[in-house]
């Protein structure tokens, strides 16, 4: 059925209790009795009018809002009330023709007492029809204008009832005060009203008059109260019929305000949702021009690294330049000083810049990565603060108050995130996997050395791999005839040695910064997760329904 499917749809998008409720009970009270609700302002004469339409002071009449409770009557061979749910009161009646009617008398529209407002606003939409109760010294007032529009957005049938006519004693003055309902009506409801202009009070005088065996003065009280014709309309006029016909578009009625109601909370919705899909892709947009930037920075990084390697091949190039000359020959059987003034003139301060360089550039990847992080979470924190105020229609659904909870959480883990950071840990940390990523192949020991220190290691086995190529001894005994070939083999195992090592750095240096930039993407995908499957559990949720 058409309400199930509404019902079942709705609960999907999470719609309010109360509107779930409001479809079970259309649902249900198809096979219920017609259901009259009587509305108005609580001093409009609500319970005088139900009494004399029932012929008896049934009910409690007053100037103050006396009804608490939706006063429900229902034929019952003997008069008894008992209490029902949701503050309702149900009233058994010896009166016929209630028999296919139920009588529903709500606390006023403009009740002091809130609750007795919200009693009567909630079980409108439970109606068939509507007998809108308004005095005639006070016609459409400001909070029965207000009512009457929330009974039209349930597209409700009303027909109003002018009581206390009998206050006003000039004929055009009545006639105004019937054309000021009847405009205001069309106004509200797209037509002509219904209008039943009747003093309750001569009416039930009459009827009592009646009771007393006093037909003459029943029969003037009768006439002055305008009564009958709407007596005739709730008894006669309301047919079989017209009352299945007012029934079915009662469930109607209730769920086209809900269809709508919800339409515009779909589109509302998409709408933030788009938003939301555009915060992340921005997210992603960010973080690909960072990962752009980062490794066009990286190689200026990078490049002083090398440099510093470079500049140390020139350095040997010079040195073996001035040391393999004939004029040095004899120092050439001098290995020891040969490998001091190497170690001093040409490795110099090599491993100590190096290791200068990769801390440097240690520091810059986790500063960056750090700046980054903070910029995405400071974004959405300023995305969720951009929303906080923002009402989905007039829902008060989870929906919000999830995808709020879900940014806040964001940013106060990304803040919790940035108050452990520890920059040192880091960077020691991130210097570690360099030294083991750069010496796992090498033939060197490096134990808990530093990098610098294991630099030392492996410069210094550079020399060693020279004076193998270098064979002092014999190239101060064949002096002319080798020394220029020497010259230039050593010159190129030197380049041959450096470049090994400029290889080994940089491929070390290179991985570990991909490593950690992927890291990093990793660790903002995951901060961001539940934000993620949130946006896009919900855009499928209401494709479904769209």
């Amino acid at each position: 059925m058409l309400l199930e499917e509404l019902r079942v749809q709705l609960a999907r998008l999470g719609a309010v209790d109360d509107d779930l409720a409001l479809l079970r009970q259309a649902h249900q009270q198809m096979d219920d009795l017609f259901l009259l609700v009587i509305a108005g302002e609580f001093n409009a004469g609500k319970s005088a009018f139900l009494n004399a339409l029932l012929g008896d002071k049934l009910l409690t009449e007053g100037v103050t809002p006396t009804t608490s409770h939706i006063h429900i009557l229902r034929y019952g061979e003997t008069l008894q009330q008992e209490s029902g749910p949701d503050d309702t009161l149900l009233i058994q009646l010896p009166v016929a023709w209630l028999q296919n009617v139920s009588l529903v008398d709500t606390p006023g529209v403009n009740a002091v007492i809130q609750r007795h407002q919200e009693i009567t606003e909630d079980f409108v939409p439970r109606s068939d029809l509507v007998l809108f109760v308004t005095s005639a010294d006070r016609p459409f007032s400001e909070s029965e204008r207000v009512f009457l529009e929330n009974i039209r957005r349930w597209s409700k049938k009303v027909v109003f009832v002018v009581n206390k006519i009998d206050l006003i004693e000039n004929a055009a003055d009545r006639t105004k005060i019937l054309d000021f309902v009847r405009e205001h009506g069309r106004h509200l409801f797209g037509a002509d009203p219904q209008i039943f202009d009747v003093s309750a009070r001569l009416a039930m005088q009459a009827k009592q008059a009646l009771d007393r065996g006093e037909p003459e003065a029943h029969k003037v009280l009768w006439q002055a109260s305008n009564f009958a014709p709407l007596e005739q309309y709730i008894r006669v006029t309301l047919n079989a019929d017209e009352k299945l016909r007012l029934k079915l578009e009662n469930p109607l009625g209730i769920a086209a305000r809900l269809i709508d109601k919800y339409t515009t909370l779909i589109g509302e919705r998409q709408h933030l949702l788009r938003d939301d899909f555009e915060t992340l892709d921005t997210i992603e947009d960010q973080f690909a021009a960072y990962e752009r930037d980062m490794r066009r920075d990286f190689a200026y990084q990078n490049n002083r690294i090398e440099n510093v390697l470079y500049e140390m091949v020139e350095r040997g190039d010079k040195y073996f330049d001035e040391v393999l000359r004939l004029t040095r020959i004899l120092e050439l059987v001098n290995s020891e000083k040969l490998r001091g003034d190497f170690e001093r003139e040409v490795v110099g301060d090599t491993s100590r810049q190096i290791e200068r360089h990769v801390n440097d550039l240690i520091d810059w990847m986790i500063d960056k990565d750090y700046k980054q992080w903070r910029a995405v979470m400071d974004y959405i924190r300023r995305r969720a603060n951009q929303h906080a105020d923002r009402i989905i229609g007039t829902v008060d659904s989870d929906f919000e108050l999830n995808r709020q909870n879900l940014l806040t959480s964001i940013g106060r883990n990304a803040q919790r995130v940035a108050d452990s950071f520890d920059r040192e840990t880091e960077s020691l940390k991130m210097a570690q996997e360099v030294q083991r990523a750069v010496f796992q192949t090498a033939a060197v020991e490096v134990g808990a050395l530093g990098l610098g220190t294991a630099l030392v290691l492996i410069l210094q086995g550079v020399w060693l791999d020279l004076t193998g190529i270098l064979g002092a001894s014999a190239v101060a005994a064949l002096g002319l005839y080798v020394l220029p070939y020497k010259r230039n083999q050593v010159k190129a195992e030197l380049r041959k040695q450096v470049a090994e090592l400029r290889t080994q750095l940089n491929t070390a240096i290179t991985g570990q910064f991909e490593r950690e930039l992927a890291a990093s993407h990793t660790r903002l995908q995951e901060a961001i997760a539940p934000y993620t499957r949130f946006v896009r559990t919900e855009r499928e949720k209401l494709e479904k329904l769209d």
